[in-house]
């Protein structure tokens, strides 16, 4: 282990996209947080109930192929959540179990940027 880094904290996840705020705004609604423009138009924040800061920054362009890191959400009402997601604007890409009493499903937000839905069916 590097000890000289145990000092270190997680501040936010950030995620690049071409038009911050929209994004930023879908996922204050999806996480229950409040969206910040800290810079018009280049970079958003959302802080949530559960103390997560997401970060939305512009980028002339968008990641290619899969992303790198992605967002696992826990939810109580899995199915629910994942309608609820739907009928937002996310797109369903995937499903998966890793057993009869725990799966997740993959989704895709406005954007493209890939999270997952994790909790008993």
């Amino acid at each position: 282990m590097h000890t000289e880094f145990l000092t270190l904290d997680i501040a936010m996840v950030t995620v690049d996209c071409t038009d911050p705020e929209p994004l930023a705004n879908w996922w204050a609604g999806v996480v229950a947080g409040e969206a910040t423009v800290a810079a018009p138009g280049e970079f958003v924040t959302v802080a949530s109930p559960q103390g997560l800061r997401l970060g939305f920054q512009k980028v002339p362009d968008p990641t290619p192929g899969k992303n790198r890191w992605h967002l696992d959400l826990q939810s109580r009402d899995r199915e629910g959540d994942v309608a609820r997601l739907i009928a937002a604007g996310a797109t369903e890409v995937g499903r998966n179990a890793a057993s009869a009493e725990f799966g997740w499903v993959v989704l895709a937000d406005p954007e493209g940027n890939v999270f997952c839905v994790a909790g008993e069916p």
